[in-house]
């Protein structure tokens, strides 16, 4: 059994490259936020910045219950280095010039103040920082330039 954890700023191509990671390695693609909604993990609505509140320990566990549950996985989610370290093999941890993010987030809708607030938090690189500090095997890769497939590949290589 292998579990790749894939996090990241929102943003930065996680979702792109889980998926065609698991396409590659031939695994089950999970969806963090399937598991948040299915497991009623959404504790409170933040209208300020325009997101769910979630339970992190509750969802750890629910993460750790889906990777015992289930062979060889690559999970996606800003959030999935909340899984317990000793049930990942690599926290592949997305990054991407804040430029290109600006015009990524913009795309999607965020609005002036998230667009900000996701931007900061990649300048200060929290999502590799909480992966760090729950001891993961980290692998960063720069979405910048590269598209998912041929970052996919290069990480089959390396993972394999």
């Amino acid at each position: 059994m292998a579990a790749i954890a894939v996090t990241g700023t929102p943003g930065t191509g996680k979702t792109e490259l889980s998926k065609e990671l698991a396409k590659q390695l031939g695994y089950k693609y999970i969806d963090v936020n399937k598991i948040i909604k299915k497991e009623d993990l959404e504790e409170s609505y933040d209208k300020k910045r325009d997101t769910y509140v979630v339970d992190a320990k509750k969802l750890s566990k629910a993460l750790d219950k889906c990777i015992k549950e289930n062979k060889d996985v690559v999970i996606d989610s800003h959030m999935s280095h909340e899984a317990d370290p000793k049930l990942i093999d690599w926290c592949i941890v997305t990054k991407c010039d804040t430029d290109v993010l600006r015009e990524r987030l913009k795309k999607k809708g965020y609005n002036s103040e998230k667009v900000q607030e996701n931007i900061d938090a990649e300048i200060l690189d929290i999502c590799r920082e909480e992966a760090a500090r729950y001891d993961h095997k980290i692998l960063v890769v720069d979405t910048t330039k590269k598209t998912p497939k041929k970052l996919a590949v290069q990480l089959k290589k390396l993972l394999a």
